[in-house]
Parts: C-alpha cells; structure tokens; sequence
C-alpha cells in the first residue's frame, strides 16, 4: 500500500497469463507467437515503415502550444514506431522524434510503397 497525501492507495496489479491451465489467447495465438503474428499493413506507422528512407514533410499539430501550433518537419524516415516517428534532416543534421498523436499527415516527395498482403 502506498501513503499519498493521508490516504493509502493499494498498488496496481496488472492480469498476467497462467500457462498451466490455458495456453490460448482469445483470438487463438498461443503464448509465445505474439511475435509472429501477422501485421495489418494499413496501420500507419507499417506505411510509414515502409517507406524507411524517403523524403517527407510532417505535419504536425499541438494544440496546447503557446509559441507554435503548428509546425512542419522536413527530412527522411528514420524509423516508425506505433505511437511516433524519427526524421532526420541532412540539410542540418537534426533529428526529429514525434509522437503520433500530433501528427496530421504526411507529404511525400515521391510514390509511396503501400503494400498489403
């Protein structure tokens, strides 16, 4: 238990899986395939994984900034994760990491790879 401002709060518990009795998860992948299972490539940070490399314009929005709004990132895909992106600018050597949750869209200078299997 945890004393916060007079007050005890018990600690979080979190569900974990019992491998003795069941091994199945509710949509049929055992423990331990979490890893391969199939990925949905719709999902934009798969996209934007995709097209690791090419030349892109982030747009991006945060709605509690007082300097700026809005802002727009230049620069190549880094990598993507699913809840942000890293750009690398060559022209200034800065990188970029941001966090899906501001971004609005993104511009690419060239086709993007969309592949769904």
């Amino acid at each position: 238990m945890i004393n916060i401002n007079g007050a005890y709060y018990q600690n979080p518990t979190f569900p974990t899986i019992d491998n003795s009795t069941n091994n199945n998860f509710e949509d049929g992948y055992q423990a331990g395939q979490l890893n391969n299972m199939p990925m949905e490539q719709s999902y934009i940070e798969n996209i934007l994984r995709n097209n690791k490399g090419k030349k892109v314009k982030a747009y991006v929005s945060f709605p509690d900034a007082n300097e700026w709004k809005d802002k727009i990132f230049e620069g190549t895909i880094e990598q993507a994760g699913r809840d942000h992106l890293i750009i690398r600018n060559p022209k200034d050597g800065h990188w970029y990491l941001i966090l899906m949750i501001y971004l609005d869209y993104v511009e690419f200078d060239e086709k993007i790879n969309y592949a769904i299997d």
